[in-house]
């Protein structure tokens, strides 16, 4: 980039490197729209219940099959500026929400690709971008209006929205059974805080089970922790009972520096090997006299010690992680001690009952630890039954979305139907306000109206259906009162009684792609330093 030439005869100024290409004008428009688009196709074939997957193979060799939206979006090495912006969008939207990333960037894709038709046509950007942000605003009224209010307890609405963020996932095959779990999971680590309903997502769990199908799946109020324990003898079943909860060794301290003790009689020895075994036992003991029936240890516990606790019917496992000690102090409301000393009944906490489960594999045998804490529970696990493989990360995905849909109308109290009803009947409205409008931001807000029509047409084509004919009949239905149409999982256009979805699920994902859209819609230079 340069001045231009005065007439003196001087050189321009040359204020950038060389190798650094500007583009202005409407070659910038088309820059941006064709990324945006080109992103936006991407991910329509994966939208819906009949949405396909995407494999994604890296350098590294390792494949990942998902039709999960913020999973192919993280696996992309993204290179245009316009793609990375939507890049950070399906952050956002996973960050925010957990859920519907694919829709927000369907419609953002959309909102840049009517952006475009207009801006050839010579409408000015920022006329684009008013338009929009008045669309906005009528959306989320419409939005407002069509809210259906529900109770953080009635299981079978939530259930319906959990099944409804699992549709068209791995997790579809058994969505009955898994969003029973996911709801159960949901209210028991929700609770109240200055009578405000809140639901720790954090605290539940996904473990792999390794074995069986999907339909294997089940949900434990606790914890389920893997690893090999030391002694085969140990209690395998236990009922219900006390647990400590140690950051301390049960152990003797040993020195941090080197020493030598010198031992001139053989009494000498004894009598030292005899102070050692008191001082352990004296450790085995304050723990046996808490009253425990499970032992908990994130520091060592010495061989003596673990078979004084097994001969007298504890189970006791040490050397765990500090964040699992952690968890299993939170689930069971045990105080984690650092020191023998501070243990008591008062620090105990409690557990329904203890299980062990082994499986005999080819390569090693895997033990695994089902900790039941019952109703009162702060932390839940569900155990995804099936292989160890690809095919169970994209189901314990399909949960998490489901999870965090849960979560959101259980806090908000708010659920929308499914199937692009929502998008239609706004559609229909923002048109109705565009006439309202005498200037030429009402282009704008048409096209806004034809981007809301590109969920529900999405649904439709990728279910096989004739999409204008779907699509039409869907507009005569809301234009006749009949609101509670939408796109039905074969694609037809019928009623919608069992899809739902969080209202603030679906706001932040319309209310996020417009702001993206309106972002890039600013933009009237693109300055490269690469060149390209």
């Amino acid at each position: 980039m340069a001045q231009p030439n005065d007439g003196s005869g001087r050189a321009p100024v040359a204020i950038v490197r060389p190798t650094t290409s500007v583009t202005s004008g409407p070659a910038v428009t088309q820059k941006l729209v064709n990324a945006s688009v080109a992103f936006g196709n991407l991910l329509k074939g994966t939208f819906g219940p009949n949405g396909l997957d995407k494999m994604m193979y890296k350098t590294s060799g390792e494949t990942a099959v998902t039709n999960d939206g913020a999973k192919i979006v993280a696996e992309l090495l993204v290179k245009h500026p316009a793609a990375k912006a939507f890049v950070q969008l399906a952050e956002s939207q996973e960050n925010a929400c957990g859920d519907g990333v694919t829709g927000c960037l369907i419609l953002a894709s959309e909102l840049m690709r009517e952006a475009g038709r207009l801006l050839e046509k010579g409408l000015h950007p920022l006329l684009v971008v008013k338009g929009y942000q008045a669309a906005l605003e009528t959306t989320l009224n419409v939005l407002d209006e069509r809210v259906v209010r529900i109770s953080p307890i009635d299981v079978e609405r939530l259930i319906l929205v959990a099944r409804t963020a699992m549709t068209g996932t791995s997790a579809e095959s058994g969505s009955e059974h898994l969003a029973r779990c996911i709801v159960e999971a949901a209210q028991t680590v929700s609770g109240e805080s200055d009578g405000v309903l809140h639901v720790r997502t954090q605290d539940v769990r996904m473990t792999k089970r390794g074995v069986g199908t999907i339909s294997d799946t089940s949900l434990l109020q606790g914890l389920v922790l893997e690893r090999r324990f030391e002694l085969d003898r140990m209690p395998r079943h236990l009922p219900s009972g006390k647990i400590a909860v140690l950051s301390c060794p049960i152990a003797l301290e040993q020195s941090s520096r080197d020493a030598e003790i010198e031992i001139s009689s053989p009494d000498q020895w004894v009598a030292f090997m005899e102070a050692e075994e008191a001082l352990l036992e004296q450790k085995a003991t304050q723990v046996l006299s808490s009253g425990a029936s499970i032992v908990i240890c994130a520091e060592e516990i010495d061989p003596r010690a673990l078979h004084r606790f097994v001969d007298a019917g504890l189970f006791a496992l040490g050397g765990l992680e500090r964040s699992g000690a952690e968890d299993i102090a939170k689930a069971s409301g045990a105080q984690m001690l650092d020191h023998l000393d501070d243990l008591s009944p008062s620090s105990l906490g409690t557990f329904e009952s203890m299980s062990v489960e082994v499986f005999e594999g080819d390569d090693a045998r895997r033990e695994r630890l089902h900790l039941d804490i019952g109703s009162n529970a702060h932390l839940a696990t569900v155990d995804v039954g099936g292989g160890d493989g690809v095919a169970t990360e994209e189901i314990i995905r399909g949960l998490y979305d489901a999870l965090c849909s849960v979560t959101s109308a259980m806090e908000t109290g708010e659920v929308l139907l499914g199937g692009g009803s929502l998008h239609m009947a706004a559609s229909l409205a923002v048109k109705d306000a565009a006439e309202q409008h005498a200037g030429r931001e009402r282009l704008a807000m048409e096209a806004f109206a034809r981007a809301l029509e590109s969920i529900p047409s999405s649904l439709i084509s990728n279910s096989g259906n004739d999409q204008l004919d779907c699509l039409l009949e869907l507009r005569s239905k809301h234009r006749q009162g009949h609101a509670e149409y939408g796109v039905s999982v074969t694609g037809a256009c019928q009623p919608i009684e069992q899809a739902w979805a969080s209202a603030e699920t679906l706001a932040h994902a319309i209310e996020a792609a417009c702001d993206t859209a309106c972002g890039l819609l600013r933009v009237d230079q693109v300055i490269s330093a690469r060149g390209d």
